[in-house]
């Protein structure tokens, strides 16, 4: 139900813990006896647990309360922040720090609680080191983890926004270059201040269906540039499903087709519609190292719900934001295994996708149609079938802000251009929405070749938090639209 990557590379997978028992015990003699547990308050499984990508380690993690439709954000350190669950997880708020697959590091419940309970709420790290988290299931404010003395803020976004079908739960949070947030819900979305928590403006209508949950569309901030001046932001959605078809699941309405375009910080702001090459509901939105997004999981009719889509969609959707309109869409290799309602995706090192999860019920069923699914697929990219990959051979491992480095680059092919450096954050994804995603081009010099294939790139890390909130981030090292295996930076 939700999927981090860390920093150590290996993986966090989470589900809620009211579901009954798992099929991955936890360690001998450790078992969680909950008596507000809805399903066993004796259960000696784990409901989350750290992947590691390559040897395809498992290992168990103890998680106490329930963190059913919860949400989260690494902070600077490097700590996994995660907040509110339902039932005796409502407002809880619970930390990871990672360590290696060899360690033992392990989920903390945290004593400070939340101001509200919060369930299907977003967050996102802010330049401050904080995080707000963004409403959530009767839940029309946003507050600050750690609070540092301040209190809850109503958004009145979250009450205009409150359909008869909630379609604003999970709203979209972007941290755009102006320090303010761009937030997204249902079909509309303000320019919000955090720091005075007013709303400075707001923005047209979407045009077509609800886009946040029941309804499962997706979004992404396309990607931040130096060449820009880091002043240019753009917000993409694609996907949702149309108004009735949470309340009359029997109808599996077809799922919208459009994606909008936005510019939050242009004089006259307006959407820019396009069309898909297939409908999609709750399909995962992944910035790709290269500065395209791929569109992954979902369900061509239907929205979110036990039971309440069909038709899964098993092609994923390559989008390239720069090509013309019209142009910008490509469909790829289609996977065996659907993934509906409760699925990840998440973008790993190497430059593969990891896809998990998939439960469209209540509990784990393993008979009816979209069973439980317990495999863990990686999708590869086309750019990863392309020919000769770059090679970092040396990058700093820490940099401070706006600071001059260099990175060494191997690239055994014919170099056409520049070496791109891109740096991409590590999010938390659950329904659809990768929480904290975004990506940095650097600007970078020519490239200055040593011998044989080596390569020398100077670069300046992003001028501030506001672009870059502290934390660790993948630097992609990208030749020919071909990226490397990332290096992990830590950004403070």
């Amino acid at each position: 139900m939700h999927t981090a990557v860390t920093h150590y590379g290996n993986v966090v997978l989470l589900d809620r813990t009211n579901i009954g028992p798992s099929q991955l015990p936890l360690p001998k003699g450790v078992c969680r006896n909950n008596p507000l547990d809805r399903v066993s308050t004796h259960d000696c499984t784990a409901h989350s647990a750290v992947y590691t990508p390559g040897t395809n380690n498992i290992r168990p993690l103890f998680i106490f309360t329930d963190t059913w439709c919860s949400s989260g954000q690494f902070r600077a350190d490097g700590t996994l922040v995660q907040t509110g669950g339902d039932a005796d997880g409502n407002n809880k708020i619970r930390t990871f720090s990672p360590c290696s697959s060899s360690g033992s590091c392990n989920w903390v419940e945290t004593k400070t609680p939340l101001q509200l309970g919060r369930w299907y709420a977003t967050n996102q790290q802010l330049p401050d080191g904080t995080e707000i988290v963004v409403g959530g299931r009767s839940a029309f404010t946003v507050e600050f983890v750690p609070a540092k003395g301040r209190g809850q803020y109503n958004l009145p976004l979250l009450t205009a926004t409150n359909d008869a079908q909630n379609d604003n739960y999970y709203p979209f949070v972007h941290l755009l270059p102006n320090n303010l947030l761009y937030i997204f819900a249902n079909r509309d979305s303000i320019l919000y201040n955090w720091q005075t928590h007013t709303t400075v403006s707001n923005f047209p209508t979407i045009p077509g269906e609800p886009r946040n949950y029941p309804s499962a569309g997706s979004s992404v901030m396309l990607p931040l540039t130096a060449s820009s001046g880091w002043t240019y932001a753009e917000i993409l959605i694609c996907g949702g499903s149309q108004f009735g078809a949470y309340l009359n699941p029997s109808r599996q309405l077809p799922a919208s087709q459009t994606c909008g375009r936005i510019l939050p910080l242009a004089t006259n702001p307006a959407w820019v519609m396009e069309n898909m090459p297939i409908r999609r509901n709750m399909g995962d939105m992944i910035l790709l190292p290269t500065r395209q997004v791929l569109i992954i999981n979902g369900a061509e009719n239907g929205s979110q719900g036990w039971g309440f889509a069909t038709n899964a969609v098993l092609n994923p959707v390559l989008y390239n934001p720069g090509f013309a309109a019209g142009t910008r869409f490509q469909t790829l290799t289609a996977t065996t295994i659907p993934r509906v309602y409760h699925s990840t995706a998440n973008l790993l090192a190497d430059g593969r996708i990891l896809v998990a999860g998939s439960n469209t019920h209540q509990f784990y069923t393993f008979t009816q149609p979209f069973p439980t699914e317990l495999r863990i697929e990686a999708f590869s990219p086309p750019y990863l079938s392309a020919g000769a990959r770059p090679a970092i051979a040396t990058a700093p491992a820490a940099l401070g802000y706006n600071k001059g480095f260099t990175v060494k680059v191997t690239f055994a092919g014919v170099l056409n251009g520049v070496i791109e450096l891109n740096l991409l954050s590590a999010p938390f994804v659950t329904h659809s929405y990768a929480q904290g995603q975004r990506l940095l081009q650097l600007a970078v010099s020519a490239p200055g070749k040593v011998s044989g294939g080596k390569y020398t790139i100077k670069s300046t890390s992003p001028p501030s938090a506001t672009l870059a909130p502290a934390s660790y981030y993948m630097l992609f090292a990208v030749a020919n639209g071909i990226p490397s295996v990332a290096a992990w930076v830590h950004i403070s």
